[in-house]
């Protein structure tokens, strides 16, 4: 499996899913000295900054405990990063979205966890 493209379709997965949801798409995969953050998206009053994890299925552990508390330092310093290049008058919120798709990109219907605030500044 190409775990590179495997995780760029969960995204576009978790993407999809956060439009219909109502939030409005910002950035993706935006990149720093730091780290990287897979989507940026508004949701009312939030600039929400998610880390999308896509896996077969919750066996071995769920998919947001890989992100650990190195992950979301370097999450945090890459969004800190990115409004101060971007001003934005939002508070910023940090969600995981977690894809689970047994087929891989063959799976019609993935299921979609989506984890608010699930880690804070």
């Amino acid at each position: 499996m190409d775990t590179l493209a495997h995780g760029k379709w969960g995204e576009e997965v978790a993407l999809n899913y956060l439009l219909a949801n109502g939030y409005t798409f910002v950035s993706k995969r935006i990149r720093s000295r730091f780290g990287e953050i897979d989507l940026a998206v508004k949701d009312k009053e939030f600039i929400v900054f998610v880390e999308v994890k896509t896996r077969k299925n919750s066996n071995f552990a769920h998919a947001c405990e890989y992100v650990t508390k190195s992950k979301q330092k370097k999450i945090t310093a890459t969004a800190k990063f990115w409004l101060s290049r971007y001003k934005s008058k939002l508070q910023p919120r940090f969600d995981v979205i977690e894809v689970y798709a047994p087929d891989g990109q063959n799976t019609e219907n993935p299921e979609i966890i989506h984890i608010e605030n699930a880690f804070g500044v």
